[in-house]
Formats: C-alpha cells, structure tokens, sequence
C-alpha cells in the first residue's frame, strides 16, 4: 500500500483517503484499547466507526495485515506483558541477539546520529538552512524536516500550520524552506515493510548528551518488541535515571525512526507518548501484525 506519492516537480500528493481511513483505525483501536477485557466483537468495533462489519474487517486487514480479532490480541496489556516475560532482564541482549541479521530492527549500522554542535544548540538553530515538507503516513500526516547534515524532525501532526509552528519553536532562528530532498525521501520509506533498499540515514539531533545517548539505546529495540524505561536506563549504565529516561524519550524529536513508541511501563501499561497514547497503541499493534 503506498502512502506517499513524489510527482515530478517533488512535491507530496496527500491521499486524502489514506487519512480518512487512518482516522477510522484510530478510533477502532482507541475503542479496542478502552475495552480490551471485554473482547469487544466485531459487530461492535464497526459500529463504532460507522461501518458495516464486512467493510470495516476489510478495511482494517488492508491497514494492520491483521484482523481486528487478531490485533485485539496484539495491542492488548497482556501483549506487552508476554513481551516483556520472555525477554526478562535481558531484553537488550535478546534484542541485539535476534535483530543484527533481518531487517526487522533499526540499529547503529542503518542510523548515525550527529549531534548538533554547541553553538548550533545554544543560538537556536542559527544559521542552520531548513529543509520541510509535509507527507501521509500508515499513521496520519507528518511534518519532516532535514539540514544539509541529515534529517532533524518528524512529527506526527493534525495540520500543516501547526506543524510548522512546533517545528519551528525547536529551531526558531533558523532559516526555512518547504522543500523536498532526498534525505526526507530516504526517511519516508522507513514506512514501507521491506527495508533492505532503504539507504543508511543520517540524524543532526538537537540534544543534551544524556538525550542522545538515549535516543541511540532506542535504535536498538526490534521492530515488534518492548522495552521499558527502567531497562533503558541499564542500558545506558544509569539505572537509577528511569524517571530522565522517560524525560528524554519525551522529547524525541524523530517520531517513528526513533522508536520512542516500543517503550512502555514496567507494569505492561503502554504509557503515555508524545503524539498521542492511541497513536503509539496503533503502532504497536500495527508492527506485531506485521512480524507475525
């Protein structure tokens, strides 16, 4: 299914439907996510979404590669728990033992990250030339964005102006200009399920040391796996640091390709998140289906 169409002239067709439809996802899993003890049925989730059972089945297999029955399973607290029973202590090690070899993972041979330098940081993104543009997602629409040293942002948004505006408030004395460029295409295809023709991207972050180190540890959860924030925290040999953990997981500026989202409570409650707790359910859900 493609979600992001590049026209001659490298401007992004928005699918308006893609958007529609993410919609009526969300809000079935919002509904799957409130009453997942009661198993809600079928006829009961498309009701909620104003669709019939058979279109609404349909629509969300397309979507998850699932059935809602399925995904039901899938996004439930019981889910993470098993997750997070079979790896034990050693998440990370299982982790870095089963993802080096498929392309289910993100890790350090396909992302570096730079650090922005210490006069970038403190002046604002001054004198730094801004790239952006707009593109939809399995997700909703996003904001991207790129400097010449590699990609700086994306965001989850509800609309364009706003958008620009948090994208703004990170890098306020910077200068602007919605354009595509290939930094931003090669990040858009982390959405696609076959990742081996992805090129290795490059990250020019805005952040504190501790933020960074941190985000890199989150490059290192499989696609379809947990973690939590304590054991983010060994991870990055400061295991008493779970609460700044979860303050720098807070503010990760790259949504999905930093995967903030596969980070939840100790308890198997899957937390807060940044562009909204439905939205991580759905990512969660969506990437289990498709490791299946």
């Amino acid at each position: 299914m493609a979600f992001i169409v590049l026209t001659q002239q490298n401007e992004y067709i928005m699918n308006e439907q893609e958007n529609i439809n993410y919609e009526r996802i969300a809000k079935a899993i919002a509904h799957i996510k409130d009453n997942f003890k009661e198993q809600p049925s079928l006829d009961e989730i498309a009701e909620q979404v104003h669709l019939s059972p058979y279109h609404f089945q349909r629509m969300f297999k397309e979507w998850a590669g699932v059935t809602p029955k399925q995904f039901l399973k899938y996004t439930s607290v019981q889910h993470a728990k098993s997750l997070l029973k079979e790896t034990n202590a050693t998440l990370f090690d299982t982790a870095m033992e089963t993802g080096l070899s498929g392309p289910s993972r993100l890790h350090d041979l396909f992302i570096s990250i730079e650090g922005m330098t210490p006069g970038e940081y403190k002046n604002d993104g001054e004198n730094l030339t801004i790239n952006y543009s707009y593109a939809q997602s399995p997700f909703g629409l996003v904001t991207i964005a790129s400097t010449p040293k590699g990609l700086c942002h994306i965001a989850f948004i509800d609309d364009e102006e706003k958008g620009l505006y948090e994208l703004k408030q990170q890098f306020p004395r910077a200068t602007y200009h919605q354009r595509v460029d290939q930094t931003q295409v090669n990040a858009l295809m982390i959405f696609a399920n076959d990742w081996s023709q992805i090129p290795k991207i490059k990250l020019h972050l805005k952040g504190s040391d501790f933020q960074i180190k941190v985000w890199e540890s989150l490059l290192k959860i499989p696609k379809g796996q947990l973690s939590t924030y304590g054991a983010i925290a060994k991870e990055i040999e400061q295991p008493k640091a779970s609460r700044a953990v979860g303050t720098a997981i807070g503010n990760n500026p790259i949504a999905y390709l930093i995967p903030c989202h596969r980070v939840i409570q100790s308890s198997g409650q899957l937390g807060g998140y940044r562009w909204h707790p439905t939205r991580k359910t759905a990512i969660i859900g969506w990437e289990s289906a498709q490791t299946q």
